[in-house]
């Protein structure tokens, strides 16, 4: 059995490569950075080590790779391939529609049976993005719908930037938390799901892609936010989430989206299962040994920030399900003010232009044009009229702040 995975990053090695070569896959990773592509080749094999409170080692076995530039080889790997992943952003997506598009061209000419494609991307509505991003590509007449299954998933895993001296002794050497639980779509599947330990599939997979990314995605960049603010010396996010103020403010940030999911996906949630959750999540960002820094939890603000991502998509469906949410309201405003570096003291590049465009077009470009909030919409005029008060009030704050906002 065979599984092509596009990416060989975090993701793709440490959680989807590593489940699918213990159910016995071979891995055929699609990566454009040469060095891991000839590492990959070279060793057959990379480790993964787990940083948690019972730390271990995993190898992963049987796995090559093949340079993402080599167009021919990728599509002739999909052509035989039993399933295929993706793993390399959302951002990426649209540099491997093209060679998906003639891996699926050459299974339909051979007769093979529909591929099934896990779409590891921290993206709402991926199984969409994805379909409108290959149609484009195949002839008029190409049976899209029965030839490829697009499997969504929510991608729980934390998995930290490796630092500079640990790549430079083992590039393929990979840190991770021991969650391993990979939560995808049933009801997408072509084929039958296959029998991969790890893998969890869900009939309502609407519900635990909204959980991820407005319960794990935004306590997770709360705490990022309102610890950089509360300490900007702070690298680890476990520092920030050794603070009572920073974790309670995450954690409440959390609840106001839990009771939205809670009425918007009954059948699936209740404070209880929600509660659990919460806790679960908290525990694991407070996770020292993985060390997971607050720039990697914080970084790329502009999307992080956008319209349907984990904080103003939160602010949104809150609003829509009549939760108050001044908690992701204040955690939305840190994130503006969110200035921290990497091990170099570099902060990531968007971030860079986000905080200069920030202080020449002011908030209000920044609401309209970051948030995609819209002026002529009622609602979303009184979340960013609530984002720029916490905003203008986070610029302007005195010793206590956190406490204040905070207290019952």
């Amino acid at each position: 059995m065979k599984i092509v995975v596009f990416g060989a990053g975090n993701i793709g090695r440490s959680f989807v490569g590593q489940l699918f070569a213990r159910a016995g896959y071979r891995i055929v990773f699609v990566e454009v950075d040469q060095a891991i592509v000839a590492a990959l080749n070279r060793e057959g094999r990379y480790r993964v080590e787990i940083r948690d409170r019972k730390p271990g080692t995993i190898l992963v076995e049987g796995v090559s790779a093949i340079d993402g530039r080599d167009r021919d080889r990728v599509a002739h790997a999909l052509a035989d391939a039993d399933i295929a992943a993706t793993a390399v952003g959302p951002s990426a997506l649209p540099h491997i529609y093209p060679v998906i598009a003639s891996g699926l061209l050459l299974r339909h000419k051979s007769g093979a049976p529909p591929l099934d494609i896990i779409i590891c991307e921290n993206l709402r509505n991926a199984a969409e993005a994805f379909a409108a991003g290959l149609r484009p590509l195949l002839p008029a007449d190409f049976p899209l719908a029965q030839s490829v299954g697009l499997i969504e998933t929510s991608i729980g895993k934390m998995v930290p930037i490796m630092p500079e001296e640990a790549r430079r002794h083992d590039p393929l050497l990979l840190y991770a938390e021991a969650y391993n639980t990979l939560i995808l779509d049933a009801k997408a599947f072509r084929n039958p799901i296959p029998n991969v330990p790890g893998l969890d599939p869900k009939q309502n997979m609407a519900a635990y892609v909204d959980r991820k990314a407005f319960i794990h995605n935004c306590g997770h960049a709360a705490a990022a936010y309102l610890g950089y603010l509360t300490e900007p010396r702070w690298v680890y996010l476990s520092e920030a989430m050794a603070d009572d103020r920073v974790q309670e403010g995450a954690r409440r940030a959390m609840w106001e989206s839990a009771r939205s999911l809670i009425r918007r996906y009954p059948d699936e949630f209740d404070e209880a299962n929600q509660r659990e959750h919460i806790e679960d999540l908290l525990l694991r960002f407070a996770n020292k040994a993985l060390g997971d820094t607050i720039y990697r939890v914080g970084r790329d603000l502009p999307r992080k920030l956008s319209r349907d991502d984990r904080m103003v998509g939160a602010l949104l469906t809150d609003a829509a399900e009549g939760v108050p949410a001044p908690y992701t309201t204040l955690a939305t405003a840190a994130g503006f003010l969110f200035r921290a570096t990497d091990e170099r003291g570099g902060m990531f590049p968007a971030d860079a232009r986000f905080s200069q465009d920030l202080a020449s077009k002011g908030i209000e470009w920044a609401l309209a044009e970051v948030c995609g909030l819209r002026a002529g919409d009622a609602t979303e005029v009184a979340i960013a009229a609530s984002i720029r008060a916490a905003f203008v009030g986070l610029e302007n704050r005195a010793d206590g702040w956190l406490e204040r906002l905070l207290s019952p």
